[in-house]
């Protein structure tokens, strides 16, 4: 197996015991500064929904919603569904659906720093657009433009730190994308909790504020260092391998700038690495860049995320407590990605990626039984039962975040070989942003309809993506990113595939 030539294997042979280096601090802060662009996704998630429940921005931009919220309602349900709202929340991740595919030649190309400047900038036209919007027109270009950012941070912060990380600590570096995700959520939610005090402009200032992230991560694109994985790929060798001394502490790099040279060989001579994508022996990697970004939504975490004000009021909080439920859930999520960063390069991915599974089907079912009995169309929960429905969806969040949060985003990053690996991550990005896009468009319509069950319609889809990670994923953990392709050789169901 470890034998296996350039062009079946990327790498030609596993060099993983001559690598040298430590943890330097260059590297832990070029991630830190990177990881920054999670914040954009992170706080547009928060952001979005704590909005949509504010009475001054209904009142302007959707007042048949506001009319239903205001006046008492045949069916608790279905209060706020209406497709014009959603849009205003789905219509981003469309755009960034769009811009994470484009953004693959570009990051090829020009380099990861090159996409994130690129993110940074879109974000903050889009977050002064939709701060100043008088219609909803302007509102939604608004939204189209933060997409476009999203689009292209998402595509090209989680390669830039899965490529500067040392090997047995890119998990944990990794996620520095999600805690800044989960970050920017929490952020997001705490603004959202004051500005709904500032009647009737505080929607203004919450969407506003989107640029400040959007600053931090133009600026850290415009100071960090390019991957040494990438010059080398763009014909820069000695100043990849400059940089690889720098992130690694040591001169004695050759190991592994031997195997970032053997894959940036076959990438140069890879024209179209979409149509190279297709082929039989990346077969595993592309099953696993369109199923973890879908699974990933289809926990129903986003739901949670973009609409907890929303389902939170819809089931019979007040407004002021349900923005409050909402920050608390979004600090729970933010707090539980420190669990996955001290335990993924020691217990693993796929031990992480089963038991949060586990606990995530359970809590969905719990929510879906509290709520088939103790509350209707036309009734609301009482304080003892809100505040258990609030508890289990925080422990689902809790789940969530040690687990399919962080993981979603680092396994596709990590396991494509160097002449794919963007391609590879727009592909992830793009089913990613499709999915949270259906499901922001839907959501409101599925609960309106599905009411408890939509608990047990997102049970039913963690239940398979678990046995999906227990039957057909690899563990990643301590394994080189040039050579995470012998992995797929030696799994009891790949190897039949792709030798």
């Amino acid at each position: 197996m470890p034998g296996g030539s350039i062009a079946a294997a990327g790498v030609p042979k596993e060099r993983a015991e001559e690598y040298k280096g430590r943890v330097t601090a260059y590297v832990i802060i070029a991630c830190l500064v990177a990881a920054v662009g999670g914040s954009l996704f992170g706080y547009d998630i928060g952001i979005s929904g704590g909005v949509t429940s504010m009475d001054g921005f209904l009142e302007k931009f959707f007042p048949e919603v506001y009319r239903n919220k205001k006046l008492a309602h045949e069916n608790n349900y279905c209060k706020y569904n209406n497709q014009k709202l959603a849009a205003f929340t789905s219509s981003l991740y469309l755009a960034g659906l769009v811009s994470s595919l484009v953004a693959s030649p570009i990051t090829r190309r020009f380099g990861r720093r090159g996409s994130i400047i690129c993110g940074g900038i879109s974000f903050m036209i889009g977050a002064a657009l939709d701060a100043s919007a008088v219609n909803l027109v302007m509102l939604i270009l608004g939204r189209i433009m933060l997409g476009v950012g999203i689009g292209f941070g998402n595509q090209a912060v989680p390669l830039y730190l899965s490529e500067m990380a040392p090997t047995h600590l890119r998990g944990g570096l990794n996620m520095m994308f999600q805690l800044a995700t989960t970050t920017g959520i929490f952020t997001a939610n705490m603004i959202n909790y004051g500005t709904e005090k500032l009647h009737p402009w505080g929607w203004r200032l919450s969407l506003g504020l989107a640029a400040v992230p959007a600053v931090l991560m133009t600026i850290g694109g415009i100071l960090l260092p390019e991957t040494p994985n990438s010059l080398t790929e763009r014909g820069f060798q000695e100043k990849g391998r400059k940089v690889l001394e720098k992130i690694r502490g040591t001169s004695d790099v050759h190991a592994e700038l031997e195997d970032i040279i053997d894959a940036s060989e076959l990438a140069n001579s890879v024209e179209h690495p979409f149509r190279n994508i297709l082929e039989k022996r990346n077969r595993p990697q592309l099953v696993m860049a369109i199923f973890m970004p879908t699974f990933q939504i289809l926990t129903g975490i986003n739901s949670i995320l973009f609409y907890a004000p929303v389902l939170f009021q819809s089931i019979g909080f007040g407004g002021n407590a349900s923005l409050y439920s909402s920050a608390l859930t979004g600090a729970v999520l933010a707090s539980s990605t420190f669990i996955s960063i001290a335990t993924v390069d020691k217990l693993g991915r796929r031990a992480l990626l089963i038991s949060g599974g586990i606990q995530m089907v359970v809590c969905q079912v719990i929510v879906a039984v509290i709520l088939g009995l103790k509350f209707g169309s036309d009734k609301e929960l009482s304080k003892s039962y809100s505040i258990l429905v609030v508890a289990v969806i925080c422990l689902f969040v809790v789940a969530f975040g040690w687990s399919w949060g962080p993981l979603g985003w680092t396994v596709p990053s990590e396991i494509f070989p160097l002449e794919i690996r963007s391609a590879g991550q727009s592909i992830t990005v793009a089913v990613n942003l499709f999915f949270t896009f259906i499901i922001g468009q839907s959501f409101l319509s599925l609960l309106c309809a599905f009411k408890f069950g939509i608990f047990l319609f997102f049970a039913g889809w963690i239940t398979i993506m678990t046995i999906f990670v227990y039957l057909f994923l690899p563990e990643t953990k301590g394994v080189p990113i040039e050579e995470v392709i012998f992995l797929w050789r030696k799994h009891w169901f790949w190897k039949k595939i792709v030798v």
